[in-house]
């Protein structure tokens, strides 16, 4: 079979594969598509120690069952699924939080993921999507169900309604942006996003409709926003996020592009801060982000840019160059 993979920094070549082995519990799919994601990216400049030359990365996908040796699933049948391979008994798996689970693997990390035309995943990890939901719109599921997961932790700790805060989004990227179009689906109209390329920018202001702009060159308002989310994780965007929340406000991590940086502790103590950190998202993340991408709770996706897997290395050249406007970018293997 054809596989993208991933050869040294900078670097994604087409390759042959042998066709995936059925194991007991498990399913091979068909991948209908499959998209690129930030850490997809970070492996690519090398920068990720865990994804090693010759992987097959990938783990935003959706497709249909090709072989099945599990009575969960049938041939045919669509879904998406949960990249994180799970336990399913340790304690974190048994409180519902399977994100954290202390066991958990990783298809496109631990295992080949899916810039490939098939791939094999355990049957517990697939979620069926409805037929009203496309399969490219299903593979936008597992970024979507981040964003989801992050701001349902972050309205736990938030003091007011979200409806009622005024928000900052650091980075528009995927999250960003998938964020930024829940956010307004759930009411929110005061957001401010900043990113630094302005293709983005100009999309993001077409297909969400809020505020924009280039924290290269303006700086975000200082203790002005009740919310704000860190959707890079770079020292700069660290050190804004804390100037720019208001004395008792929250902040969400959500990016992980620096491993480690000095922040102001001082503020976060005087002014009662709530720093979150968030993982991924639980299964059930995942189940309701079908729900919401069914009912267009993201909006029409058409900013969603789609290429077929033969394309994949000059996908990811572009991504690096800046040289897409679309925060997402879907390989389909059969195109």
């Amino acid at each position: 079979m054809k596989a993208l993979i991933y050869t040294r920094p900078n670097e994604m070549q087409i390759q042959d594969r042998p066709y995936p082995s059925l194991e007991q519990g498990e399913v091979i799919l068909k991948i209908e598509s499959v998209g690129i994601c930030g850490s997809d990216m970070h492996a690519y400049h090398g920068h990720d120690p865990r994804r090693k030359p010759g992987l097959v990365l990938g783990h935003e996908f959706s497709g249909t069952v090709a072989d099945v040796n599990s009575p969960l699933f049938h041939k045919g049948q669509r879904v998406t699924g949960n990249p994180l391979i799970t336990c399913g008994h340790c304690e974190y798996c048994l409180q519902g939080r399977n994100n954290l689970c202390a066991n958990r693997t990783m298809v496109g990390m631990t295992r080949p993921g899916a810039f490939a035309e098939y791939m094999s995943i355990p049957a517990n990890s697939l979620i069926p999507i409805p037929d009203t939901l496309s399969l490219d719109d299903a593979a936008i599921t597992e970024p979507a169900a981040t964003a989801v997961h992050a701001i349902n932790l972050s309205m736990r700790a938030l003091q007011r309604p979200i409806q009622e805060c005024r928000v900052l989004i650091l980075g528009g990227g995927a999250i960003g942006m998938l964020a930024a179009l829940l956010l307004k689906h759930y009411g929110v109209d005061d957001i401010h996003l900043a990113e630094v390329n302005a293709l983005r920018r100009s999309a993001i202001e077409r297909h969400v409709g809020c505020k924009t702009f280039n924290p290269l060159e303006e700086k975000s308002d200082e203790n002005a926003y009740d919310f704000v989310m860190d959707c890079v994780g770079a020292v700069p965007t660290r050190n804004a996020a804390l100037a720019s929340i208001k004395p008792g406000g929250v902040i969400m991590h959500v990016g992980l592009q620096d491993w480690a940086s000095e922040i102001d502790m001082r503020k976060l103590t005087l002014a009662e801060i709530t720093l979150l950190g968030t993982y991924t998202y639980s299964t059930v993340d995942l189940q309701a982000t079908v729900n919401l991408l069914g009912r267009k709770a993201f909006g029409d996706l058409s900013w969603v840019e789609k290429r077929s897997l033969d394309e994949g290395p000059k996908a990811f050249s572009d991504l690096h160059a800046g040289k897409t406007a679309s925060a997402k970018v879907l390989l389909k293997p059969f195109e």
